[in-house]
């Protein structure tokens, strides 16, 4: 059996182990370590969930989500509806952003419009959407304003590395310009190389991370 054999198993025996995922409708494709998955899902959610439980498996260098969204007519609410729930969950989630968001749905297509200050407000807004009934899909057009531009935020990112025991800080650089970050170095699996990505972006002020890490298995 071919290497990419066993990591086509291996991402199928995934998406059967996430209770959140039915992958009886999910098809898995791969070659030279990219997965493709196809086929259908029953909410843009459960679409996202299936390409996150792809890439956390061992030896995936890369995904491409290519999973339809389709929803039972009888269970698709109206776009007002579904408008009125994320604005009210919005509110919930982010108070003290939820103002600066608006929120636009077509066809239960759900585009999100705005200024956050933080770039965890501008990806919590668009978890919040995605819980929301009857959304098929998502574009995330909020942009981050940050207040104040941090004169340390390499550093700030480096000692970040140092306290994840997910990250191996010695194998990355981290270089900042203004506000945008470049992260390069090599590291040992997809998920440790996300997981950096995910820990730059948590850095006040962070506008835009380009991830240049290799995987190295």
């Amino acid at each position: 059996m071919s290497a990419d054999e066993d990591l086509k198993r291996d991402v199928e025996n995934e998406l059967k182990w996430d209770p959140d995922v039915d992958a009886s409708d999910i098809g898995v494709a791969v070659r030279d370590g990219a997965v493709t998955l196809s086929g259908f899902a029953r909410s843009f959610r459960q679409r996202r969930k299936a390409e996150e439980d792809a890439t956390r498996v061992r030896g995936v260098r890369g995904v491409a989500n290519d999973v339809e969204v389709r929803l039972p007519l009888i269970n698709r609410p109206p776009d007002p509806e579904i408008v009125r729930e994320i604005i009210a969950q919005l509110q919930v989630e982010l108070p003290d952003a939820a103002d600066t968001i608006k929120v636009v749905v077509r066809d239960g297509d759900v585009t999100l419009k705005g200024e956050v200050e933080w770039d965890y407000q501008r990806r919590r807004a668009a978890d919040t959407a995605l819980r929301a009934s009857g959304v098929t899909g998502l574009t995330n057009e909020i942009e981050i304003k940050p207040k104040v531009e941090p004169d340390d935020l390499k550093r700030k990112i480096e000692d970040a590395f140092k306290r994840n025991a997910e990250v191996d800080a010695q194998n990355i650089t981290v270089e900042a310009e203004g506000n945008n970050v470049v992260l390069r170095g090599t590291v040992r699996s997809w998920a440790e190389r996300e997981e950096a990505e995910r820990v730059a972006w948590l850095a006040p002020g962070v506008m835009r991370v380009d991830n240049r890490i290799a995987v190295d298995y």
